[in-house]
């Protein structure tokens, strides 16, 4: 078999900024080193960064009693700045690694609530970044009134619709803005901004789609054009890396998404083995020593 790389695949900037960072504070030897959830969504990185000193706890109340006196990193996807404040009270020296773009989103939640804006946020509701936002608004001052505490994450543009339907029905004339997770697909962040706009025509639409996402996604859909089949290589955790299967399987080709090369043998049916030329594309939080084994155990069985 053939296999095609996409045109660009693997980490991004934000990711490769928080493993170095994390990695930085770890081989300092200085103390105990803990991310506060997972740094990013990859099981091959959470363990390399374990195994030199970086592990990751679920909450702050494990922090709390395994180590008050330690150094805590932030997720590339961000925190709410309660937990940030929480985690300096407890003694903890903080390590900031949310990434830059996410940072980006956080802040102009916190601005638009200040001016009185109601909030969209497109993206899953329990993701980790989408509730970093949603402490970043509750901070700008959305406990004001019963018109600026409106804040709802959607996931589609039915959701949207429903949750814009609701906010006309108590302020027709309310400020309204849209900011989206920073992996959404542009496809999907339209659709909900459409929603939206359905009942406030003035809605103003943040441009918050990571522009590495929006690479890696225009990258599969090339490579779509190349080849019999595709490899999304990722986190099945992953949110960006999700959204590229799920753009590879609407293109109605073979797809299939793996964490690493040990799973060829176990996703990878042997019809789908036998295609003549497979397309091989990765999450921004996949390691190039991931895509490259991939690729070597493919090169092996074709």
């Amino acid at each position: 078999m053939n296999v095609v790389r996409a045109k660009v695949l693997g980490f991004c900037m934000g990711v490769r900024r928080a493993v170095d960072l994390t990695s930085m504070e770890a081989r300092k030897g200085t103390g105990k080193v803990y991310t506060l959830g997972p740094l990013i969504h990859n099981p091959r990185v959470l363990a390399e960064l374990k195994e030199i000193g970086a592990p990751s706890v679920n909450s702050l109340d494990e922090i709390k009693k395994l180590n008050k006196n330690c150094s805590v990193v932030i997720r590339a996807h961000g925190v709410k700045p309660s937990t940030e404040i929480e985690l300096h009270n407890i003694g903890a020296y903080v390590v900031d690694a949310t990434c830059p773009n996410v940072k980006a989103s956080q802040l102009k939640a916190e601005e638009l609530a200040r001016a009185g804006y109601c909030l969209f946020l497109a993206g899953e509701a329990n993701h980790a970044e989408i509730e970093g936002i949603i402490g970043y608004a509750h901070s700008g001052g959305l406990s004001a009134d019963l018109y600026s505490c409106f804040c709802e994450a959607v996931s589609n543009a039915a959701e949207a619709g429903k949750a814009a339907k609701k906010l006309y029905g108590i302020n027709s004339n309310a400020k309204t803005a849209l900011i989206g997770q920073t992996t959404i697909s542009e496809k999907e962040y339209l659709a909900i901004s459409e929603a939206v706009r359905m009942f406030f025509p003035n809605l103003e639409v943040i441009n918050a789609i990571c522009l590495a996402t929006k690479e890696r996604q225009d990258a599969l859909r090339d490579l779509l054009d190349l080849v019999d089949g595709v490899i999304i290589a990722g986190g099945k955790e992953s949110a960006n890396t999700r959204r590229l299967f799920a753009i590879a399987k609407e293109s109605g080709k073979p797809s299939v998404l793996i964490e690493d090369a040990s799973e060829i043998s176990i996703e990878l049916s042997k019809e789908f083995l036998k295609l003549k030329t497979i397309g091989l594309c990765a999450g921004a939080s996949t390691p190039d020593s991931v895509i490259d084994e991939i690729e070597t155990k493919l090169a092996a069985i074709g």
